[in-house]
């Protein structure tokens, strides 16, 4: 009887590890690290993110960049910081410049393949996204190990089927033209943002989305 109850106690504490390890986590609040390139240098992003917003942050030169967006594309504002230069600046984006913003994004269709591999400690698998436009194809490797709110993913990866771990990302470039860049999320976790991430502090000027592009060099 001894034999048969230790058994039973083995294969239940047995099922209950694999369980555990199999099962998906859900992240409401936290970080996703992600590492990507532009002008041929490596930049790291991070973004922190709760059900309602997100704010990426990265640096690209002397400049510290916070892009905020809510979850219901309702607001974007790129808020930069330039110490060396005493620039503090926040542009807010009009309802018509988030929606032309949104516009550009491409239409996708989704074909998942059998094909599978581990990226940065997930279990992904590939997915190969179709740009109706242009008919171009990318290959996307999702994850179904998490889970993050709605606001982390890509609008256009949202019926990818998981969370996209290696994926190209869809751009605005300098000259007003689409872009791509390829991302990698290194990692996820459920620290806290900072107070005031989600904000614009009181010291910054508010300008528009055309100052900003002129400061930029973008042409309009």
């Amino acid at each position: 009887m001894k034999t048969k109850l230790l058994s039973v106690a083995l294969g239940i504490a047995l099922s209950a590890t694999i369980f555990s390890a199999s099962a998906q986590k859900s992240y409401t609040e936290g970080l996703v690290t992600i590492k990507t390139s532009a002008a041929g240098q490596d930049v790291e992003l991070k973004e922190y993110f709760r059900s309602d917003s997100i704010a990426t942050m990265f640096s690209a030169g002397p400049a510290n960049i916070k892009l905020l967006a809510d979850a219901n594309y309702k607001f974007f504002a790129v808020i930069a910081e330039v110490s060396a230069y005493k620039i503090k600046k926040a542009a807010v984006y009009t309802p018509a410049e988030i929606d032309e913003v949104l516009s550009s994004f491409p239409t996708l269709t989704f074909v998942p393949s059998t094909e599978t591999k581990q990226v940065s400690g997930f279990n992904c698998k590939k997915v190969v996204a179709k740009d109706t436009k242009t008919q171009k194809t990318y290959d996307i490797w999702i994850t179904n190990d998490i889970a993050l709110p709605a606001a982390v993913i890509e609008k256009y990866y949202a019926a990818v089927g998981g969370v996209p771990v290696q994926y190209t990302a869809f751009q605005t470039g300098p000259d007003g033209k689409p872009s791509t860049a390829e991302y990698t999320i290194t990692g996820v976790s459920d620290q806290k943002a900072p107070a005031g991430t989600f904000g614009i502090a009181p010291d910054f000027d508010k300008i528009s989305k055309a100052q900003l592009d002129a400061m930029s060099g973008r042409k309009q």
